[in-house]
């Protein structure tokens, strides 16, 4: 890591070429649904009858097994905006004469992106990671017998036919973590959103002003050997975020995916040792474990009044710790971090 004389001191001219890149509207990291399988089909009772042979015996089908609710996970679906509420597969078709089984019920296929957590009762079931990965949410019912299926030598004419079964039905929460190499870890108009836009060909929004990030924006750097890190940029933490305050816990988990964690501290605001103290609490009394990640301690807005006195005296508390006080409006020292994320992909 290079000396913080070197890093405060010493311009940069990368600026990655800009890209627009089209974000969706709406994003749903958190959703309720109710999945029902389809409803297994009667079978059927009835006789097989044709001229000159009016006792062919029973020749009623089987009912068809009511269809499954499959969860798929798909790279291209970025959010569970598109969920239905409820989940239902299509039933079987009933038994016929003639021996004439019912087709089973067509199965109801759900997409979700990569990342979400399934959970019933509080319980975690499933997480849904690998593209194309299929889970069965809901089990159709089974389908009835018809009486033919109770022909024996003891039952030459069997009067009985059972009913298809129901379809299960259970209430599950569905939740989207964002899954990235590093995160963006800081308070409110810390700068995480343009240090992203800078870094990277995401465009998040950017305001002078608390809280322009409501959801997660992942970014993609791509270096020359063609190796790739990805970069997500959380909303702003506040103090008590860890009881549900502000945005709390719905960004909250989407840290524990993130395998580095970047905390963003504001050279231009007061007392930034302050700042770092109280995201590190923030974590620890969410998941103690997030600690025993890999960190990074990044200064923003080294380009503003008195910044780099800031950053003298934030690196003088930090020991050991690895810093980089940075610009994303001028670029001074992007290169550096650039550097830390390559190294962090290689390891």
């Amino acid at each position: 890591m290079a000396s913080l004389g070197r890093l405060i001191g010493v311009g940069c001219n990368y600026l990655p070429a800009a890209a627009s890149i089209k974000q969706s509207k709406y994003f749903v990291d958190e959703r309720e649904v109710l999945v029902c399988g389809g409803l297994g089909a009667d079978g059927a009772c009835c006789f097989h009858s044709e001229p000159e042979k009016e006792r062919g015996g029973p020749d009623g089908g089987n009912g068809g097994s009511g269809g499954h609710v499959i969860f798929q996970v798909d790279v291209n679906t970025r959010s569970l905006v598109g969920l239905p509420s409820i989940c239902r597969a299509h039933d079987g078709q009933s038994g016929k004469a003639a021996n004439c089984h019912g087709r089973n019920g067509q199965n109801f296929i759900v997409k979700v992106p990569a990342g979400t957590f399934v959970q019933e009762n509080d319980e975690l079931v499933v997480s849904l990671e690998e593209h194309g990965v299929q889970w069965v949410a809901a089990r159709g019912g089974a389908g009835g017998l018809g009486n033919h299926a109770f022909l024996c030598n003891e039952l030459r004419a069997p009067l009985s036919a059972t009913p298809g079964r129901k379809g299960q039905e259970r209430h599950l929460l569905l939740e989207l973590r964002v899954m990235a190499n590093a995160g963006l870890v800081g308070l409110p108009n810390a700068g995480k959103s343009t240090l992203l836009g800078t870094i990277s060909k995401a465009r998040p929004a950017v305001g002078a002003y608390p809280f322009t990030t409501l959801r997660p924006h992942v970014g993609v750097i791509t270096f020359q050997d063609h190796s790739q890190v990805s970069v997500a940029d959380l909303p702003g933490i506040i103090k008590d975020a860890h009881l549900g305050r502000g945005l709390g816990l719905s960004f909250l988990r989407h840290i524990e995916r993130c395998k580095c964690l970047l905390f963003t501290i504001d050279l231009s605001a007061s007392d930034p040792l302050h700042q770092l103290s109280q995201l590190r609490t923030e974590l620890a009394k969410y998941r103690p474990e997030l600690a025993h990640r890999p960190q990074m301690i990044i200064g923003t807005k080294l380009d503003m009044t008195c910044a780099r006195m800031a950053a003298k005296q934030l690196y003088s508390c930090l020991g050991n710790q690895p810093f980089i006080p940075l610009s994303a409006h001028t670029g001074e020292n992007v290169h550096v971090l650039l550097d830390f994320l390559q190294t962090l992909v290689e390891r």
